[in-house]
């Protein structure tokens, strides 16, 4: 059992509705040809797959899909959409999990690994890939870069949405490279906010090259998005590709 907070039967209920814009075909559409791409005539395996989001439109796709998912209320949302044998899931945390066969590529997206809440995890995380990578195999990360620009002195809260239905911002602990995710979101038309947070780990792209080689992987690719624009200082986030060499 890792760091990582576990997902409610509540949330992993609302969890598709609440995030049906970043799951529409227009916003997966250069996720999905970015990752079969990679995953070539091979295998993928997906850590943290929560309810399928990506899981399940890249088996539609021809690409033989395993996930890994800590949430079992997220893994029986995901069951709702696909069976068992078509894409198999196993409950664990993406850390120390292992499943069976070699995979040509393994991939962890939306900042998920964030949810380890310690470096020593988020190394773990970048072993536990390199052990099911077969050679020359691939593994992606899609991560935010911590706006920490965006702090001027003395403030500690950053916004990064604000619309009717919802209010978010993050606060962070750069002491202990932490942050915290505040979300107020509408219910209804009565006036009425629901609040949430989650409690997450940043790291900078620099610090992920360094867990790679730790785990005997090399950068190949760095992009500041799935369709493969360059990735520069004015980024908002990266996808990055390592492949473990002969």
């Amino acid at each position: 059992m890792t760091s990582s907070e576990l997902w409610t039967r509540e949330t992993a209920d609302r969890y598709d509705a609440e995030e049906a814009e970043a799951s529409s075909a227009a916003a997966l559409g250069p996720t999905l040809s970015f990752l079969a791409e990679l995953a070539g005539d091979g295998r993928a395996l997906e850590f943290a797959i929560g309810t399928g989001r990506v899981g399940v439109p890249l088996r539609e796709r021809g690409v033989p899909v395993v996930g890994i998912e800590l949430s079992e209320h997220m893994a029986a949302v995901l069951r709702r959409k696909i069976d068992e044998d078509t894409l198999p899931v196993v409950i664990g945390d993406m850390a120390t999990t292992v499943v069976p066969g070699g995979f040509s590529l393994v991939y962890l997206v939306y900042n998920t690994i964030t949810n380890l809440l310690t470096q020593d995890e988020q190394i773990e995380c970048f072993r536990n890939a390199a052990r099911h990578l077969e050679t020359g195999g691939r593994f992606v990360i899609e991560l935010g870069v911590p706006p920490l620009r965006l702090l001027p002195p003395g403030q500690v809260a950053v916004p990064f949405d604000v619309s009717q239905q919802h209010l978010g911002f993050d606060t962070f602990d750069l002491v202990e490279q932490m942050l915290v995710s505040h979300h107020f979101t509408r219910d209804g038309d009565d006036g009425h906010y629901r609040r949430a947070n989650s409690r997450h780990r940043y790291a900078w792209p620099a610090e992920l090259d360094l867990m790679a080689r730790i785990a005997g992987l090399e950068l190949e690719r760095r992009v500041a998005d799935w369709d493969g624009s360059p990735f520069t200082q004015d980024s908002a986030k990266h996808v990055s590709v390592w492949r473990k060499p002969a």
